[in-house]
């Protein structure tokens, strides 16, 4: 990683924290993931039809996503030198398209609202703001459910939408960073075991674990960072151990790592049985997201995590299944404390420090028990 870059991913996640995804903006303009999605969907119609044999299906799977990732790669390359011609205006130009990769700002935005909901509208309101950003049915969670939730989306998301993306343009620039989003956006619309994807998205879901997999340790150090600088030695050490011990029970190879750091951090249990929504047969495949438009699972089942609440007043968090025993820590998260949390946002700044304990000290605000 060149001086460069570096400087660049630095002020990029600087911009995105301050003006993160602004409505104004994606109301009037296309994000450049829908474009990513309306590439997978052109794909999935050329090549996912007809009936053909499960080794069939997945060559073609694999093909697909290699095609997708080569354009995604090329446009990387060529908007690249595009900037280094461009002089001091590229280098801008490279830091505002960094900064629209990323989500630390509408991550922060879209968990603290179940804090507000929870506060303002009780049980009801907690539920309306958690079924935006999760895949279980909200009708089923009680106070302390919809608190470990959110908490579970925020520490997932935060490896997807903000180490994964800052990690790989730290290692291949625009090019990788370009190619990692048509990735994860590839696995959010095919990349499920739904019976027309189980094959075919086979390809995807298998590349976007593996293109995670950094990204989901790095995302563990720096939660466990973070807590160091704010509840200090211990809390890191406890973030480390049980990310370490307990990230297998996830049944993502990646999602336990965050989600288990977070738990041993602030000091809960997160994890445990649950009902997804689509399991009782509500999903739908076929209908187009009515937010982002290129997605086949409907609003709640979008894939492009963030993207729909760029779009609208709500995002879509992949919800990734735990395993039923989940992580044990200790105590449940207190409704109270999610709900009371968000009116104290005063205190010393963490900027200073590192953009890892900036981010928990934001999340410890919120989310303090």
């Amino acid at each position: 990683m060149s001086a460069e870059i570096l400087l660049i991913l630095v002020m990029a996640l600087l911009l995105d924290r301050i003006l993160g995804d602004p409505d104004w903006l994606w109301s009037r303009l296309t994000h450049p993931v829908v474009f990513f999605g309306k590439a997978v969907e052109f794909v999935d119609e050329a090549l996912n039809r007809g009936e053909f044999t499960k080794a069939w299906l997945k060559f073609r799977g694999v093909v697909g996503i290699l095609v997708l990732l080569a354009g995604a790669t090329a446009l990387g390359v060529v908007l690249a030198r595009l900037f280094d011609v461009l002089g001091a205006l590229g280098s801008l130009l490279e830091v505002v398209t960094v900064a629209v990769f990323l989500a630390q700002k509408s991550l922060a935005d879209h968990v603290s609202r179940v804090a507000v909901g929870l506060r303002r509208d009780g049980l009801a309101g907690g539920r309306k703001a958690v079924s935006m950003i999760v895949g279980r049915d909200p009708n089923t969670l009680d106070e302390p459910a919809v608190c470990r939730a959110a908490i579970e989306s925020l520490a997932e998301n935060f490896s997807d939408g903000v180490v994964a993306p800052a990690f790989w343009y730290a290692v291949a620039g625009l090019p990788g960073l370009l190619a990692y989003k048509m990735l994860n956006t590839a696995d959010s619309m095919i990349g499920h075991k739904s019976p027309k994807y189980l094959h075919f998205g086979w390809a995807s879901a298998r590349l976007d674990d593996l293109a995670n997999l950094p990204a989901a340790r790095l995302s563990a150090l720096l939660i466990a960072a973070g807590a160091y600088f704010r509840r200090g030695a211990e809390a890191a050490k406890t973030a480390i151990e049980v990310a370490r011990r307990d990230h297998g029970l996830h049944r993502s190879p990646n999602s336990g790592w965050p989600e288990a750091a977070m738990a041993g951090a602030v000091g809960i249990q997160l994890a445990g049985p649950r009902n997804l929504w689509w399991r009782e047969g509500r999903r739908a495949h076929d209908e187009r997201c009515r937010t982002c438009g290129c997605c086949h699972r409907g609003y709640r089942g979008c894939g492009h995590r963030l993207l729909c609440g760029l779009l609208r007043d709500g995002a879509r968090f992949r919800d990734r299944r735990l395993a039923a025993s989940g992580f044990l820590l200790g105590k449940r998260p207190s409704p109270g404390g999610l709900a009371t949390s968000v009116s104290n946002r005063g205190g010393k700044s963490l900027w200073g420090i590192g953009f890892s304990g900036a981010f928990f000290y934001r999340v410890r605000q919120r989310l303090e028990f």
